[in-house]
């Protein structure tokens, strides 16, 4: 997979527009030529397109500038210069294209769906040819107009996955081995902080051609609102799903607590966080001495829900609870 970036800057400027043309008809059987000068060529566009098959923003960390081709200039014979051809650029979906106007920033559109289109940067129209110019009071005009520049517009791209649920905790919780188990995503696991560095997406296939695409969103920590840490990069990713499950280590000491920081780094970032459907899931039950968690758990909360991200075991039931929600 490519390396995952998620926020970039660039330029984008769309083509201009071709110059209309002066010009008169020269043939020997027309005595009085009149004007036959034509109009030029719009420039073309700049498009992005989204794209289900692009997961990161990492061409244009490579290629910050885009130019749409300019318009051809009109010619004699009224004949219209060509229109330049729109550059069609492909984009995650889950685009946010955010105009930067000195300091401030500004959404210009968000790109959400395969093949949606969305023009960034508007080519100029092309210039008049003198043929517009004629008039009773003026038969052989020597006026033409200039094509029109191109939008020129420095953009920030920020990208925000898309997913149905988005599975959050502490580093070292079990996300990653979790959505290995249920999902097609292939990630790398190990026992450090951190170990998750992108976020991972994969779809979740349940039987009778039910699905739902899940997101693990590297580890969040006490501080992450403030900067501390990877969590805080990636918060942005949970905002579009519609459930969160809170994995909780049963094996690590008060879980109440640290369920709670979590919860307060959410709060921090963006109250809306708190307002989505949560469903919170002890783990880690394959592991020995942790019955008193477990109650611990069960008498705090309502519904909670335990499994083995390691072993299988409680998954499946999980998985229906979770797609009961999303189509609840």
């Amino acid at each position: 997979m490519k390396n995952f970036i998620d926020e970039v800057k660039i330029k984008v400027k769309g083509g201009n527009g071709g110059n209309g043309c002066i010009a008169f008809r020269r043939e020997k059987h027309v005595p009085k030529g009149g004007p036959s000068g034509g109009d030029g060529g719009k420039g073309g566009n700049i498009i992005f397109v989204g794209n289900r098959n692009v997961r990161t923003l990492i061409d244009f960390y490579y290629q910050n500038f885009l130019k749409g081709e300019n318009g051809e200039h009109g010619s004699g014979n009224n004949k219209k210069g060509k229109d330049g051809v729109d550059i069609k650029v492909n984009v995650p979906c889950g685009t946010v294209i955010k105009e930067i106007n000195e300091d401030k920033e500004k959404i210009i559109g968000e790109v959400l769906k395969d093949g949606e289109e969305i023009i960034v940067a508007k080519g100029g129209e092309g210039g008049k040819g003198n043929t517009n110019f004629k008039s009773s009071t003026n038969q052989a005009p020597r006026i033409a107009t200039k094509g029109e520049e191109g939008e020129e517009k420095y953009l920030k791209l920020e990208l925000k996955l898309i997913a149905d649920v988005g599975i959050i905790g502490y580093p070292n919780a079990g996300k990653s081995t979790f959505i290995s188990k249920i999902s097609n995503a292939k990630v790398k696991i190990a026992n450090y902080p951190f170990t998750t560095l992108i976020p991972n997406l994969g779809v979740v296939q349940l039987p009778d051609f039910r699905s739902f695409v899940v997101a693990d969103i590297p580890g969040i920590i006490e501080g992450a609102s403030g900067g501390k840490g990877l969590g805080i990069r990636f918060l942005k990713h949970i905002e579009r799903t519609k459930i969160l499950v809170h994995l909780i280590d049963v094996s690590e000491p008060d879980p109440v607590s640290r369920y709670y920081k979590l919860r307060e780094e959410l709060e921090k970032y963006s109250k809306k966080l708190l307002e989505k459907e949560e469903i919170i899931v002890g783990n880690k039950i394959d592991i020995e001495g942790i019955e008193e968690n477990m109650k611990i758990l069960k008498d705090t909360f309502k519904d909670v829900y335990f499994i083995s991200a390691l072993t299988g075991k409680g998954i499946n039931n999980l998985l229906e609870v979770i797609w009961n929600k999303l189509k609840g």
